[in-house]
């Protein structure tokens, strides 16, 4: 894969008319997509690219895809984001919102408080705003207004901070409260697009970097259903986003794809205990990815 050199061939300057906007053709969009904690196989999957002398023109991300992607987009490189991830502890992220487990507490908005999550956030992205980062990025989330995805950054919205636009895609329903943006309630983009393949054929892409670190089917854990609701829907909302994923790969595979498979769908969403192992099998799956794409 080799690096595009721009956007298209920028048009002659007209006299009587102004030029009509080109959508920009990339030769390489990474797609980064949802799965929770699974997500740090991105930050392995980016090292291996980078040893590979593969470097993406444009990313789209959703969910933790989302967050890797701002990083990647702002300039950090593998080695950065391996320090970010293996700092990362699960109280810079999940705190419960004591208000849902008082009596009445199912009318709160979610089982854990945004407010750390955001904080975090606030900390690690490189900018907040979009037109500061050094390589083309696109996040989606999910309105629950119109049912319908909603799309930040280059060619979007993209005068919303970075923070609010990870945050949106990365909200997880019941987990976290949807994010509030101009009149509209937006959560994860995962929820309809866990692997936005459809937006990088949109942008252009003539190459494409799947990068799936959703969850697998696997049998329900022991005990699950006497766990309560939370645990209940969190199984429903794993059904639902991997039938989808699977649902774009079908449709998506007569791309030129390079596709990417950590062995890492069986494990938990928030499970904070194995960044290390996340990255090294993002690491694996990629190197070996990239040895059949190249015949090696």
């Amino acid at each position: 894969m080799t690096q595009l050199e721009g956007r298209d061939a920028e048009q002659l300057p007209q006299e009587r008319e102004a030029p009509k906007p080109v959508s920009p053709k990339w030769d390489t969009v990474l797609v980064l997509g949802g799965g929770g904690m699974k997500g740090i196989a991105h930050v392995g999957v980016i090292k291996a690219l980078e040893e590979a002398s593969i470097r993406p023109d444009a990313i789209v991300g959703t969910s933790i895809g989302g967050l890797i992607g701002a990083l990647l987009a702002g300039g950090l490189g593998w080695r950065e984001m391996t320090e970010v991830a293996l700092r990362l502890k699960k109280e810079d992220i999940v705190t419960v919102n004591r208000r849902a487990m008082w009596l009445g507490g199912v009318r709160a908005a979610s089982v854990f408080l945004d407010t750390p999550f955001r904080q975090w956030l606030d900390n690690v992205l490189p900018t907040d705003r979009f037109e500061e980062l050094m390589t083309p990025l696109r996040i989606n989330s999910t309105s629950l207004v119109t049912g319908k995805e909603v799309w930040f950054g280059n060619g979007h919205n993209d005068e919303i901070s970075l923070l609010d636009a990870v945050y949106a895609s990365c909200a997880l329903p019941v987990f976290f409260p949807p994010a509030r943006i101009a009149g509209d309630y937006l959560v994860d983009g995962g929820v309809i697009n866990a692997l936005p393949l459809s937006e990088a054929e949109a942008w252009g892409a003539n190459k494409i970097i799947g990068v799936d670190v959703g969850a697998d089917f696997v049998a329900p854990r022991e005990g699950m259903f006497e766990q309560g609701m939370i645990a209940i829907h969190e199984r429903v909302l794993n059904l639902s986003i991997r039938n989808q994923r699977v649902q774009s790969l079908d449709r998506y595979r007569h791309l030129p794809f390079l596709y990417i498979r950590p062995k890492i769908g069986h494990l938990h969403t928030f499970d904070f205990d194995r960044n290390q192992f996340f990255m090294e099998e993002g690491y694996r799956a990629a190197q070996e990815a990239i040895a059949r794409w190249k015949g090696v």
